[in-house]
């Protein structure tokens, strides 16, 4: 049996797989984030105690004794200083924290490359900027994944997916361009590569088996790209969540002058042309939680259903945590657009759900301007298990949106992962094709395409002319917190 862990946002999830690849079991744990308007946190010690609840949970002394590896896989860009013991010595700053976007800005000048305030680098120099006795005192720099897989074996490393990575990790050029200690920085290690096995400490403190092969899974995103089998070009894998993840596997080097990402694919020659949506789940559970917390998610979707495509000409910005692709707008807010007497609970619902496919439609959009092709989506995370929304994103994009019955990508990537490290595979591209059986397919509807064209057509106008006023809210919502201040 393969055991694959995913440490995310929000949750830690696990499943542990049979040797016919069927999930034999699965079991999740929630995660206590610690957010303001400025930063994004979590403590790392809650990904150990989660990944101690899922291993009772999940395991009984037959399945121990069958299983064969642990893959993990994790959220980022996220980073942590840890000590020379591996403890941690403060939270880890989570990918969606952008604090360090003065850092980033210098950065960027200095490697004459872009570097977005989410990369590692940035985070780690305001940590030398702003707290330079934590910088001190920092043995290592590790990422989500690293450290769990660290503290696992007592290896430390630093997972790199591709020779094209380190952009957004570092190299040793990197590092002496902006004067950071090397010494601080693990040695890089593959992905599917067996980083060390697990040492008695941690087989008592997890109930593994002492000397169980521990595999880096590395970012999660990789790990659902192998989950949904998005190895060939013009397939795209729709990643939901907190964010959303919209990844391309293209033959073409395009990333449509920076409005993209664009990094070589883990499995070559192919490259992966990547846009990252901050909140789309994440805008849902702020929904839900502002307006209807009495409701469960599925009654919320029951409302949306109920609610007529176009959401009564409704439209909203999900930009509630900025904007990353492809505005790259740390100041953009979220807007309900055209809101009237009218608009109920059901169509504000829909406008949500609607918003965030606008803001894969325009992703999509400038994927295919640059000269990329995208034949369909294959969606996973926790909104994939939404019919409604699974329709509405294939409406708004106009692409076939395919589902999995397993939706936990990151796991099944997890056991492509695995089966490659193993040996039981010749490469991830093999060991990918063989997790994804789609299940449920949703078909675009022409019966929509008018009506959610004019409204796209209004959500890329609304941004236009709403940008420029966003950085004088950033500025007011920075005031206003200063009154809040007061009133405490």
């Amino acid at each position: 049996m393969i055991l694959s862990v995913d440490i995310g946002t929000t949750r830690v999830k696990a499943a542990l797989f049979d040797h016919e690849g069927r999930s034999v079991g699965f079991a999740a744990v929630e995660l206590a984030e610690s957010a303001s308007n400025t930063y994004h946190e979590v403590d790392a010690r809650l990904w150990l105690g989660a990944l101690s609840d899922i291993t009772s949970k999940l395991l009984s002394a037959s399945t121990r004794a069958s299983l064969r590896a642990l893959v993990v896989s994790g959220n980022g860009p996220t980073i942590l200083p840890i000590d020379a013991r591996g403890e941690p010595l403060s939270p880890a700053i989570t990918w969606l924290d952008r604090r360090a976007q003065k850092e980033a800005e210098e950065a960027s000048a200095a490697l004459h490359y872009p570097l977005d305030a989410a990369f590692n680098l940035p985070k780690i120099l305001w940590l030398r900027d702003h707290m330079p006795h934590l910088y001190a005192a920092s043995r290592f720099f590790v990422s989500c994944p690293e450290f769990v897989v660290g503290h696992l074996t007592g290896e430390w490393t630093t997972c790199l997916p591709n020779e094209g990575y380190t952009r957004i990790i570092w190299d040793r050029a990197a590092l002496e361009a902006l004067s950071l200690d090397i010494e601080k920085f693990p040695p890089f290690v593959g992905i599917g590569d067996i980083v060390g096995r697990v040492h008695p400490k941690a087989a008592d403190e997890f109930d593994l088996p002492q000397g169980l092969p521990v595999v880096m899974g590395g970012p999660d995103f990789i790990a659902s790209l192998l989950g949904t089998g998005t190895v060939r070009p013009g397939r795209t894998c729709d990643k939901g969540g907190t964010s959303e993840g919209i990844n391309l596997c293209s033959e073409k080097d395009t990333g449509a002058a920076g409005a993209l990402l664009v990094m070589p694919h883990v499995v070559r020659p192919y490259f992966n042309i990547s846009g990252v949506i901050s909140t789309s789940g994440g805008a849902l559970s702020w929904f839900r939680s502002r307006f209807l917390p009495a409701e469960d998610y599925d009654a919320i979707y029951r409302r949306a259903a109920a609610t007529s495509p176009g959401a009564g000409g409704l439209v909203f910005l999900p930009y509630l945590a900025g904007e990353r692709s492809p505005h790259w707008d740390p100041d953009a807010r979220a807007v309900f657009l055209g809101l009237g007497l009218h608009h109920d609970m059901g169509a504000l619902a829909r406008a949500v759900l609607e918003g965030t496919a606008f803001a894969m439609r325009e992703v999509l959009d400038v994927m295919e301007t640059a000269g990329a092709r995208v034949e369909d989506m294959r969606a996973t995370g926790m909104p994939s298990r939404s019919p409604v929304w699974n329709q509405i994103k294939a409406d708004i994009t106009g692409k076939r949106v395919m589902v999995a019955d397993f939706s936990e990508s990151e796991l099944a990537g997890g056991l492509a992962i695995g089966r490659f490290a193993l040996g039981e595979e010749p490469s991830l591209a093999a060991a990918s094709e063989k997790v994804f059986v789609p299940a449920h397919i949703f078909e675009p509807r022409q019966e929509t395409a008018a009506v959610y064209d004019e409204l796209f057509a209004i959500y890329l106008e609304g941004y236009r002319r709403l940008a420029g006023l966003f950085p004088a809210i950033s500025k007011a919502q920075a005031g206003a917190d200063g009154c809040a201040r007061l009133v405490d």
